[in-house]
């Protein structure tokens, strides 16, 4: 395992990432419709049980049914993501099981069978169990999707923050010495709230489109107008909360992955008072020449802005992509070392640890060291917290892609706004004016939804791609993470999902079409128009 990159093909790893990626891509298309509309039918339900008004109930249902074509999708795409994990990553699997497995597993256990015993009742319990153990249901199967992704949501922050484990020299394993740190480490918080609410923007904009859609064709005109009535609230308010909590995230970005917020920013050289950049002209497709460019060209920013997002101080010091390639001093006094100088010192940790399996080869559990061994784990221990960098080979290896971190990042903002000012109109249109007649709001809610899960799918972008080359960052390059496999595989795998996951996708839109069509099922014919 000491040697894998002398083993492993760039192509074995460029594949193995593709298909990871397709997979949490196509996944991503669903979970956070689940999580949103799980918000939109708990609300209308309530609003039935509480008025006991049978127009809410048939409500709740449309929403439900919608709900439960995406969550079946949903659960498909997610269980192929975990298995790729044995697949295509087994020395990740093999290295940090022991922790990166615990989170996995409660998911697995505790969360998909909360949601797997209430989402029975919410379909079928319908005129079979009370009103409120009904509702109940219809909330907990929320609830335990909320949950879900709490697990899968503290696992990966994990691997942008790992905390709370140490290296085991003898198994060659990380393993876990905090749950707690792991579950509710301070990234892990920020990830979730900022995930979660914006999974909730991405329900209420399909919500507000689907009514729109009615409003345009001149039909279910009462459950479109009280649908947005939900959906404008809940939509602005998760759209109000996601620019909170981004804030946060962007705040322990700056604390635990400079290098990421550097490649956001496409801050080449830092400093202090380093403003928030709005646009520039970094080039799309070519990662820039950041060692001799000053800064990107037709740069547009808000003066301290960045400093006071990442320091929470006007005149605060953000290291640029140099400063931290070459190592800098803080304010402070205190120094950062360089790339390179932590590429050695890794380098003497896989050393010390060779040195150390050699040296404790044949002797069994509770044999003392002997000097040998002694020597070589003192070093190793000096030396873990490099560990990763001893496989990286340049230290612009580094660096994340530039181009791609820097306009997702933009996308996401840019249209977090649009969200805003979206459910701020749709509000007071449905309050105090007859929005029937304004059509332009009703083709903006249609555009917007295809728009919401691209501003989704960005910020996924952003955090996954910007902690490259780092499968867990700074203990595990990727190209030590994955299976020792022929390339083929994986390429013959991927075209298989790309397939697959296509024609689930195209499958899933043709059965919301034909049911937003069809309409929901009232009890009472007054209802209809």
């Amino acid at each position: 395992m000491l040697n894998l990159l002398l083993d492993i093909t760039n192509a074995t790893v460029d594949w193995s990432r593709a298909q990871f990626a397709l997979t949490a891509i196509y996944h991503w298309l669903f979970v956070p419709l689940t999580l949103g509309l799980a918000v939109i039918m708990g609300i209308a339900e309530t609003c039935y049980y509480r008025t006991h008004d049978v127009f809410w109930k048939d409500v709740a249902r449309f929403w439900q049914k919608l709900f439960g074509i995406n969550f079946a999708m949903g659960i498909a795409t997610g269980i192929i993501l975990e298995f790729e994990f044995g697949t295509n990553w087994s020395n990740y699997s093999w290295m940090v099981g022991d922790i990166f497995g615990a989170p996995l597993a409660i998911e697995g256990i505790v969360a998909f069978f909360m949601e797997a015993t209430f989402v029975a009742v919410m379909f079928f319990g319908w005129d079979k169990v009370s009103r409120g153990f009904h509702l109940a249901a219809t909330w907990l199967t929320g609830l335990g999707a909320t949950i879900s992704a709490w697990w899968i949501l503290v696992a990966n922050s994990w691997m942008q923050y790992p905390v709370g484990q140490e290296f085991n020299p003898s198994t060659m394993r990380f393993e876990m010495t905090s749950f707690s740190d792991v579950a509710f480490s301070p990234f892990a918080v920020d990830k979730f709230c900022h995930t979660v609410t914006s999974a909730w923007i991405v329900g209420a904009v399909f919500a507000a489109g689907v009514c729109c859609w009615y409003l345009l064709k001149n039909r279910e005109h009462k459950l479109a107008i009280e649908s947005i009535k939900i959906a404008g609230v809940v939509g602005l308010v998760a759209s109000l909360l996601a620019v909170l909590t981004g804030d946060n995230s962007g705040y322990m970005v700056a604390k635990v992955q400079p290098m990421k917020l550097a490649a956001m920013e496409a801050l080449y050289n830092g400093g202090e008072s380093q403003s928030l950049t709005l646009i520039s002209g970094v080039h799309p497709f070519k990662q820039p020449d950041y060692v001799n460019e000053k800064e990107p060209p037709y740069r547009l920013a808000i003066p301290n802005g960045l400093s006071l997002l990442a320091t929470r101080s006007m005149n605060g010091y953000v290291p640029g992509i140099n400063d931290l390639i070459n190592g800098y001093t803080k304010p402070d006094g205190t120094k950062e070392t360089s790339y390179q100088e932590k590429i050695e010192s890794g380098k003497k940790a896989i050393v010390a640890l060779q040195g150390y399996r050699k040296a404790t080869a044949g002797m069994k559990d509770g044999d003392p060291l002997n000097e040998e061994a002694k020597s070589h784990l003192a070093i190793l221990k000096d030396n873990i917290h490099n560990f990763g960098y001893g496989y990286i080979k340049d230290v612009h290896d580094l660096v994340p892609s530039i181009p791609l971190t820097f306009y997702a990042f933009r996308i996401m903002v840019g249209l977090g706004m649009i969200f805003i000012l979206f459910f701020a109109v749709l509000l007071f249109l449905v309050h105090k004016r007859d929005i029937k007649k304004f059509r332009w709001i009703h083709w903006t809610g249609l555009i917007l939804i295809p728009l919401a899960y691209i501003a989704s799918e960005s910020g996924w972008i952003v955090a996954e791609m910007g902690r490259q080359p780092w499968t867990i960052q700074d203990m595990l390059p990727v190209g030590v993470a994955v299976s020792n496999i022929p390339s083929t595989s994986v390429a013959i795998t991927f075209f298989i999902f790309l397939i697959l996951f296509t024609t689930m996708l195209i499958v899933e839109i043709c059965i919301l079409c034909k049911q937003i069509k069809k309409g929901p099922e009232y009890s009472e014919v007054a209802y209809k128009n």
